[in-house]
């Protein structure tokens, strides 16, 4: 098993555990979140569960949520429940993770971010024979991700790369990418288109993919290298989104800073709501 830098991972690898095919799939329990369904769950049940639903072909739904997408979802009704029909939605900032460990005891000591889960069920699914897909991003970053992958898991499969354009797909092109993805036998689907673009594109395909489909944002830039990860202290104090903002203050800043705001007056809304009976 190879190892992975630790400055792109923000959790340990650990031992992957035995995979075996039970008839139906346990996913983590879902608490309620401002409205959201976010799944109380770690980095190794993740991969368990997501390489099982990749070899039986069941068709899946994941997200990594932060505070940005939990926020976004919570002010749009349409996006909110779409998010709400995923199987898994991840705890990816840390605020979401203490959230779930503050009103509903969670007890997750860390949470799960797209990044490094994508490292991890790439090892998983070289080990397993299991092929993925990767759409999203540019095609410079795309071709840097795909050397990285490689690198670091020469085993790999990767069934097929694509950068779509940065505008609206016509009917033909995506009936095209739908019939590339479906042909290419992918097990996972890594989707980085940024959220809510990619949340959006997944659901849509839900019903035309028998493959595990992932919304990992930003996950493509940091594996590639084209863009900086937080330093660790930042990650586990949950100050990425400063850092992200300090790297990219005109594209991000007004989305942190409302998202950031929202998501506190929602928590303290919640923290000094009346208790029901």
């Amino acid at each position: 098993m190879m190892r992975i830098d630790q400055s792109i991972l923000s959790g340990g690898l650990g031992e992957f555990p035995g995979f075996t095919s039970p008839e139906q799939i346990a996913w983590p329990k879902k608490y309620d979140l401002f409205g959201v369904g976010v799944s109380s769950t770690t980095y190794s049940e993740v991969t368990e569960i997501l390489i099982l639903a990749a070899k039986c072909r069941r068709p899946t739904l994941v997200d990594f949520t932060p505070v940005s997408v939990l926020s976004e979802a919570s002010a749009n009704l349409e996006f909110r429940s779409r998010l709400n029909s995923f199987d898994l939605v991840c705890p990816d900032g840390q605020p979401v993770r203490w959230c779930l460990n503050y009103f509903y005891k969670a007890r997750l000591r860390e949470r799960v971010c797209g990044t490094t889960a994508m490292l991890l069920l790439c090892e998983a699914a070289a080990h397993e024979s299991l092929g993925v897909y990767l759409y999203g991003s540019t095609p410079d970053t795309l071709q840097k991700l795909q050397t990285k992958l490689v690198i670091l898991f020469p085993q790999l499969r990767i069934v097929g790369a694509e950068a779509p354009p940065f505008r609206p797909l016509t009917t033909k092109e995506r009936s095209d990418v739908v019939r590339r993805i479906h042909d290419s036998g992918a097990g996972f689907v890594f989707v980085g288109l940024g959220s809510p673009k990619q949340e959006a594109f997944a659901w849509e395909q839900r019903l035309a993919l028998d493959a595990v489909q992932l919304c990992v944002g930003a996950a493509y830039d940091f594996i590639a290298g084209t863009k900086r990860r937080a330093p660790l202290w930042m990650q586990k104090t949950g100050l990425e989104w400063l850092h992200r903002v300090l790297s990219e203050p005109a594209r991000l800043g007004r989305r942190y800073v409302v998202g950031n705001a929202r998501f506190v007056a929602l928590v303290l809304g919640q923290m000094f709501a009346p208790k029901r009976g």
